[in-house]
């Protein structure tokens, strides 16, 4: 049976190098530590600019490596997505920016794993709370307007074309 070691790391978008963390982490286990970093920047690349969690599973015998990419937190997808660097830090009265429903939907696909919604319109609610927050106003209304029109149905239409997307099992 394979004795594997996992190790964590918080990595910029395609930013990755041998240094610290990574290089002391992965040198005592025997791996090509250039290999490792190449292929965490190749999987994070579009990711650029924010940080996101990334596995290295090592196979301590036949030193064998997989990577596998998180996702960025739902405050960082939103704030790439409006150009923003940091949340309005009163939200009620000063806005960081408008975002379109798509990229709203965009980012509850992109969240899926870690939300417990069982549907597309319940994760789009979510990730609306999240802009709220921050201050970023969705199709040039508040947020919470924007939920109690999905609520009554008005967006049906946008949400039933990414729905199927929502439902899929991950391979």
């Amino acid at each position: 049976m394979p004795k594997e070691k996992v190790l964590t790391f918080l990595i910029e978008g395609g930013k990755a190098n041998p240094g610290p963390p990574i290089g002391p982490s992965l040198g005592p286990l025997g791996v090509n530590v250039v290999e490792v970093v190449n292929k965490i920047n190749e999987a994070t690349k579009s990711y650029e600019g924010l940080t996101v969690p990334v596995k290295v599973i090592v196979d301590t015998e036949t030193k064998k490596f997989r990577i596998e990419v998180g996702v960025p937190t739902t405050t960082a997808l939103l704030l790439k997505a409006v150009g923003a660097k940091q949340p309005s830090g009163d939200p009620a009265h000063q806005k960081i920016g408008d975002l379109p429903l798509e990229k709203i939907i965009e980012i509850a696909l992109a969240k899926k794993k870690q939300l417990l919604a069982k549907n597309l319109k319940k994760a789009v609610k979510m990730i609306l709370g999240s802009a709220r927050s921050i201050g970023i106003t969705v199709e040039g209304k508040d947020p919470k307007i924007v939920s109690r029109e999905i609520d009554e149905g008005k967006y049906d239409d946008i949400i039933a074309k990414y729905e199927e997307e929502y439902q899929k099992e991950e391979e």
